[in-house]
């Protein structure tokens, strides 16, 4: 198991850098609010087992949303495979496939970015993100 923590731990770091390098902003923020709100709406169903918000939803202002789109840079996903990590450690169950859904926005409350969960029964990943563009 050893060797299976240092990849895990080379990929968060990896992570990392690519976050600090697109936003120049210390990634662990954002990461941090996905896990928090992951944790925050996670419902006790019965002994041992824990549901989870399914859908992500991350809104960055316009010019970090714009420099991301134009890296072509897979932020979506790479938070997709964090929040999975968080999720297999804590033991949660997901409400269904695990999305996170990277948006522009003009109002963003703390100039960076928003986090947002929701449940979504019986949807694809694929099709989650054709409805949402």
């Amino acid at each position: 198991m050893g060797a299976l923590s240092a990849l895990e731990e080379t990929l968060e770091n990896r992570w990392r850098a690519l976050w600090a390098r697109v936003l120049d902003k210390e990634p662990v923020e954002v990461v941090e609010a996905l896990r928090r709100e992951c944790d925050d709406n996670a419902v006790v169903c019965g002994e041992g087992r824990v549901m989870v918000p399914n859908a992500y939803d991350v809104e960055l202002p316009d010019e970090v949303h714009e420099h991301l789109t134009r890296s072509g840079t897979e932020v979506g996903q790479a938070l997709t495979d964090s929040l999975s990590r968080h999720a297999e450690r804590r033991g949660y169950e997901w409400a269904g496939p695990l999305t996170v859904h990277v948006a522009r926005c003009l109002d963003v409350p703390n100039g960076r970015y928003r986090v947002a969960s929701r449940v979504m029964h019986h949807v694809s990943a694929d099709g989650f993100f054709r409805a949402a563009h």
